[in-house]
């Protein structure tokens, strides 16, 4: 398993958006991971590096953001899986159990899915972004009822009290075509 650290903002503004990208990447050696508008017209931006230097990197963008601000993390061992699961390229050709959470912000779906993956021995199917969403973001996660149930309660736990969770579900054995539509 493949750790790396990992910074996020998620702004409510494009244009601060763009700008505290920038200047996250100018202040340490880091490098972009994803950088985009998202639903309803916020901003996301993540980087990866060694823990310093996105720490660093945090702490400009957080600045520069201000009050545009809505979410952010540092993980400073993000879990390989992450990586593929923002793009839709995992490699995962059948679901077990299917697990899904659904948040309010990107930054929280990313925390919850490293939690998850963490706590049991499950796959992340995708982490969506907020695209297409109003602004909201979720997670599929497959494997085996006990396994799910585990790292759906971790992902939630990482989040409590923060008021970013919508919804979460677990589904013991999804339909063939459930399963196809979301592979």
């Amino acid at each position: 398993m493949e750790l790396r650290a990992i910074a996020m903002i998620e702004l409510n503004s494009i244009a601060k958006g763009v700008e505290a990208a920038d200047e996250m990447l100018k202040s340490a050696d880091v490098a972009l991971v994803m950088a985009q508008p998202i639903c309803a017209g916020k901003y996301m931006a993540l980087v990866t590096g060694d823990v310093d230097s996105v720490e660093r990197a945090s702490e400009v963008g957080k600045e520069v953001a201000g009050e545009f601000l809505v979410d952010d993390f540092v993980i400073p061992n993000v879990h390989s899986s992450i990586f593929p699961a923002l793009t839709a390229t995992t490699r995962i050709h059948d679901i077990d159990s299917l697990a899904v959470i659904e948040t309010f912000s990107v930054a929280s779906s990313i925390l919850a899915a490293d939690a998850a993956v963490k706590a049991a021995n499950v796959d992340i199917i995708e982490i969506r972004c907020a695209t297409g969403l109003g602004g909201k973001s979720f997670l599929y996660l497959t494997g085996d009822v006990s396994s799910v149930n585990s790292a759906v309660e971790a992902g939630i736990e990482i989040l409590r009290g923060t008021g970013l969770i919508l919804s979460h579900v677990v589904i013991p054995s999804p339909s063939r075509d459930i399963g196809r539509s979301i592979l």
